[in-house]
C-alpha cells in the first residue's frame, strides 16, 4: 500500500515536509510495511520554497538585502538540487511581516530586495527563477526591483528616483539601457492568484494598499501614481499593462515582471504541482492525503487540497483532506474528489494548545485515518 501525503503548510506550526513527516510516523507506528511518499505542496504563498526544495533536495540560500524600509535584513531563497533553478518568494524582502503597525505606509516602501534576490541568483548560475507573490508591503509598481536590476526611473528634471510608492506621480521617464543584460536569458515564472489589474477600483492600490498601512488620502494619492506610471510605460515601452490579469499583485510587481523581464503569470497551485511533477507520483499512489491549515470556503479557490484532489480524481486515486480547522461540509469539497476531511484537533483543545499540539495530532490522526480508510483495504 503506496500512501501519497501532499499538504501545504499549517501556518504557525507547521511546514509542509513537517506535516507529511509526522503523518508517516504515525503510520509507520500501526503498520511498518506501509510506503509513504511524501511531497511537499505549496500554493504559490508562504511556503513555497521549503516546499520546492523538499521535492528536489535543493538548498537555501541565505543573504542580506534591502528591506522595505531601506534597512539591511536577513533574507532567503531557495536554489533546486539541479542548480538551473530559483525559487523565490517576495515577501522574504519586503514582507509587511517585517515591519511594525506604525511603519506600515506603502508611500515609503520599496521592493529594491526583490531584485537583490534576483541578481543574487543569477550569480548563482540559476537559469530559471520561480517567484511567489503575495504578503508584500509594497505599492511601488515594482520601479524598487527594477531599479535594482538596472532600470532607471527619471523625473521630468532628469533626476533619478529611489522607487517607493510616493515617486510614482513622479516618474517621467524610464530608461532599460543599464538594465543587467544576463536578465535577458533567465526564465521568469510567477506564481500568481489575483487578477486585480494594475489601477482602477479593482487594482493594486484599491484593493491591496489599504492592508499595508494606507488611509484615503495616501489611496488617492498612490493611484494618481500609478495611473502614471501605467501611462509613462505605454509611452517609454510600448507595452499595455492596463489589462495585465495580476498586474496588481504585491503592489504592482505583476506588471513589473511582465513588463522588464518578460515574466508568465500561472495560478500558483498550478505552477508548483507542475515543477514537482506530482502528477506522475500520484499515478503511483493507493491513497493521498492532502490539507493545509484551515478548510474552509477559500480552500475552493486554488488552494492546495483542491489543486491535488483534482489531479487524484483525475487518475481515480481516494483522497482524504486533514486540517487544524474545518469550516466546510464535506460535501462542499465532494465534487473535486476529496472523500473524506478530519480534522486533526481534538474537540476539547484551544486554539493555542493545537497550535502547540500540532505535531501530535498529526501523529495521532494517522491512526483515525488508518481505522477509516485502509483497515479493510490492508487486511
Amino acid at each position: 500500500m503506496k500512501i501519497l501525503i501532499g499538504t501545504d503548510s499549517f501556518k504557525g506550526s507547521m511546514t509542509s515536509l513537517e506535516v507529511a513527516n509526522y503523518l508517516e510516523k504515525g503510520f509507520k507506528y500501526i503498520d511498518k510495511n506501509l510506503e509513504i511518499i511524501k511531497v511537499p505542496i505549496s500554493d504559490g504563498g508562504e511556503g513555497m520554497i521549503d516546499a520546492l526544495i523538499g521535492n528536489d533536495n535543493g538548498i537555501k540560500v541565505q543573504l542580506k538585502v534591502v528591506g522595505p524600509l531601506g534597512r539591511t535584513i536577513d533574507s532567503f531563497y531557495g536554489i533546486s538540487g539541479n542548480g538551473n533553478t530559483a525559487y523565490i518568494e517576495v515577501a522574504t524582502a519586503i514582507g509587511l511581516y517585517l515591519l511594525d503597525e506604525h511603519e506600515r505606509n506603502p508611500l515609503n516602501t520599496s521592493s529594491f530586495g526583490v531584485g537583490q534576490l534576483i541578481l543574487h541568483a543569477v550569480e548563482n548560475g540559476c537559469k530559471n527563477i520561480i517567484v511567489g507573490l503575495g504578503g508584500s508591503s509594497t505599492n511601488d509598481g515594482g520601479m524598487g526591483m527594477a531599479r535594482a536590476l538596472g532600470v532607471k526611473f527619471l523625473t521630468s528634471n532628469g533626476d533619478e528616483l529611489i522607487g517607493c510608492g510616493s515617486d510614482l506621480e513622479k516618474v517621467h521617464k524610464i530608461d532599460l539601457s543599464s538594465m543587467d543584460k544576463r536578465l535577458k536569458n533567465i526564465s521568469f515564472k510567477i506564481a500568481c492568484d489575483v487578477d486585480n489589474p494594475l489601477t482602477g477600483k479593482n487594482g493594486a492600490t484599491h484593493i491591496f494598499s489599504p492592508q499595508k498601512g494606507a488611509d484615503e488620502k495616501i489611496i488617492c494619492q498612490l493611484e494618481k501614481g500609478m495611473l502614471n506610471y501605467e501611462s509613462i510605460i505605454e509611452k517609454d515601452l510600448n507595452i499595455e499593462v492596463s489589462q495585465i490579469k495580476g498586474g496588481g499583485a504585491a503592489g504592482g510587481l505583476g506588471v513589473a515582471f511582465v513588463t522588464y523581464l518578460n515574466g508568465e503569470m500561472e495560478q500558483g497551485i498550478k505552477l508548483v504541482i507542475d515543477e514537482i511533477g506530482l502528477e506522475e507520483k500520484i499515478k503511483r499512489a493507493h491513497l493521498v492525503i492532502t490539507g493545509e491549515g484551515k478548510i474552509d470556503n477559500q480552500t475552493l479557490y486554488g488552494k492546495v487540497p483542491v489543486g491535488v484532489s483534482v489531479l487524484a480524481k483525475k487518475h481515480n486515486k481516494k483522497t482524504i483532506a486533514i486540517a487544524g480547522k474545518v469550516e466546510i461540509e464535506n460535501e462542499d469539497l465532494k465534487s473535486f474528489g476529496i472523500e473524506d476531511i478530519i480534522c486533526i484537533t481534538p474537540e476539547n483543545q484551544s486554539i493555542e494548545e493545537a497550535m502547540a499540539k500540532a505535531k501530535e495530532n498529526t501523529f495521532n490522526i494517522a491512526k483515525v485515518i488508518y481505522e477509516k480508510h485502509l483497515m479493510k483495504v490492508h487486511v
